[in-house]
C-alpha cells in the first residue's frame, strides 16, 4: 500500500507565502509523476500542478502561474508546492497525488493513482 501525507498548510495574510510538502511511503513505488491540487467549498476538486519525472517538465493551471513553483525529488516520490503572493481566491484544501503510469494528460484527477488526504490553505485579505 502507498500512502501520500501532505502538510505545510495554514492560515497566511493576502500577499504571504507558504510551502506545502507531501512524501510517499510504504510499498517500492516509482511514480511517472506528481502534482497537486485543490477543492474550495462547494466545488470540484482541481488541478494546481503537477511535475513529470522523466523529463523534469512542470505544469500550473492559469491562475497560479508566476506566484506557485512545483519542485520535487524523484528518487525519493517527494513533492513540494511553494505558493507565493497568495491570494484569497487560493483558499482551499490541497492534495498531493502521485501516478505510476505515464498519463496522457497530467491535469486531470483520473490520471492519479494515490492521493494525500488533504492539508487546508486560508489566505485571509
Amino acid at each position: 500500500q502507498v500512502q501520500l501525507v501532505d502538510s505545510g498548510g495554514g492560515l497566511v495574510q493576502a500577499g504571504g507565502s507558504l510551502r506545502l510538502s507531501c512524501a510517499a511511503s510504504g510499498r517500492t513505488f516509482s511514480s511517472y509523476g506528481m502534482g497537486w491540487f485543490r477543492q474550495a467549498p462547494g466545488a470540484e476538486r482541481e488541478f494546481v500542478a503537477a511535475i513529470t519525472w522523466n523529463n523534469g517538465r512542470t505544469y500550473y493551471t492559469d491562475s497560479v502561474k508566476g506566484r506557485f513553483t512545483i519542485s520535487g525529488d524523484n528518487a525519493k516520490n517527494t513533492v513540494y508546492l511553494q505558493m507565493d503572493s497568495l491570494k484569497p481566491e487560493d483558499t482551499a484544501v490541497y492534495y498531493c497525488a502521485a501516478t505510476g503510469s505515464s498519463p496522457v494528460i497530467v491535469t486531470t484527477t483520473s490520471t492519479y493513482d494515490y492521493w494525500g488526504q488533504g492539508t487546508q490553505v486560508t489566505v485571509s485579505s
